[in-house]
């Protein structure tokens, strides 16, 4: 069988080099080890040294990332457990390179590497879903119970795979056109894609936010799924909309660039310093029409009761349909989290459909796949108090095995 994931071209003649492979194991032993947020470790490891070019930075990125999301695999084919000493990382290093093709030099780390049996190891336990997509028992046995087996395992595998890199185009500045246009005379290849208006992707990864564009606010990188949120909402210029859980705004200015400036965004949430970020990029976006209220009691909701022509709601979640993007959410995610976020996603939506006017329209969504953080959240509220004033106009459900992007639910409610 071949192994399932890509990874650069240039890795499977590249050869290895020490102060590479030593920021890949310092960078695991913090994620693994100290609990570290992959991304967070990543960034800290990409300035360790300023004479590595793109190729050195990508080969860190992807390595460790790759590591990280191939954890069970490669600790079960490397016989280690946690928590992982060095020699452990190293081991687990070894399996990567071997299942890549890369041939392992003769540094002290790797001696005696069994680079057959590992190869054996690894069309043995592929024959079982929770260690071919490395994935803890309880999040398998869970996706299976609320998807069904078939569309689980084509889940994720699909959640497996390395996220590609989407732009949305800023549409208060620039065109579509013209940013392809900018960008490819930076050597940065984009395509259009179809049913996602002010999408691009690009064509091969670069660093999008070193070029002017990005500083001069033409683009924001977001998923295709998630640019599907604020179309759902139905804005229109010159509305009072407000997004309750405006977190640092990549949804907030996507609607700014809807409403064309015109009208006002009330931009929420519980923490200040993410909309603090959200003014930072609002201010490089020229959004113009976006008011940011930091929810520190009840009285901001309740002030709003009744005032809003939209409400978004993008609710916490578990995050299932982004592992593609976060790998180390499988690592740490537990099951009694689900079962406390499927508690506050209820209560959100109990309180913040209030803000919605008569007439008004509510849009619920999530970045998972699960129904139970889905549609059966909005089936409890259509028959609790709150909600016997809604009616249910549609949803839509996206799947990153279908879609080839994030995993993702919208439901669109109005106000009767």
């Amino acid at each position: 069988m071949a192994f399932n994931v890509t990874l650069h071209p240039y890795l499977y003649y590249m050869r290895l080099h020490r102060n590479l492979c030593f920021a890949v194991i310092d960078g695991l032993t913090l994620i693994f080890n100290e609990g570290k947020y992959a991304d967070k470790v990543i960034q800290q490891l990409l300035k360790r040294d300023k004479r590595w070019g793109a190729r050195d930075r990508g080969f860190v990125a992807e390595t460790t990332y790759d590591i990280v999301r191939w954890k069970r695999l490669y600790a079960e084919i490397a016989e280690v457990k946690e928590p992982f000493d060095r020699e452990n990382l190293w081991r687990m290093f070894a399996v990567w390179a071997t299942l890549k093709g890369i041939k392992l030099p003769d540094w002290k780390y790797f001696e005696g590497t069994p680079t057959r049996k590992i190869k054996g190891r690894f069309d043995e336990l592929s024959k079982i879903r929770k260690f071919k997509e490395s994935i803890p028992d309880w999040m398998d046995t869970l996706g299976e119970k609320e998807l069904g087996k078939a569309v689980w395992t084509k889940e994720i595998e699909a959640l497996n795979e390395q996220a590609e890199v989407i732009l949305r185009v800023n549409t208060l500045k620039t065109t579509k056109e013209k940013l392809q246009a900018e960008l490819f005379d930076l050597d940065i290849e984009t395509e259009f894609l179809k049913d996602y208006p002010n999408a691009l992707k690009l064509k091969e990864r670069a660093n999008v936010f070193s070029t002017e564009a990005f500083k001069n606010g033409y683009f924001e990188v977001q998923d295709a799924s998630s640019q599907l949120v604020a179309e759902f909402l139905n804005v229109q210029p010159g509305m009072r909309v407000i997004d309750t859980c405006a977190g640092a705004g990549g949804k907030t200015l996507h609607i700014a660039s809807l409403m064309e400036n015109k009208g006002q965004i009330i931009a929420l949430d519980i923490y200040e310093n993410k909309l603090n970020e959200l003014k930072r990029r609002a201010k490089r976006n020229g959004a113009h029409n976006i008011e940011n209220r930091t929810i520190d009691s009840t009285k901001v909701i309740k002030k709003l009761y009744d005032k809003a022509d939209r409400v978004l709601i993008d609710a916490p979640c578990s995050g299932f349909g982004v592992l593609r993007r976060n790998p180390d959410a499988k690592w740490k995610l537990q099951p009694d989290f689900i079962e406390k976020i499927k508690k506050t996603q209820q209560e959100i939506l109990q309180q913040y459909s209030k803000m919605v006017k008569v007439g008004g329209q509510l849009v619920y969504a999530t970045c998972s796949v699960l129904p139970s953080e889905n549609q059966k959240q909005i089936d409890i509220f259509l028959t609790s108090e709150s909600g016997k004033d809604f009616t249910f106009v549609k949803d839509k459900k996206v799947l990153s095995h279908k879609s080839g992007f994030d995993g993702f639910y919208m439901a669109l409610l109005e106000r009767k």
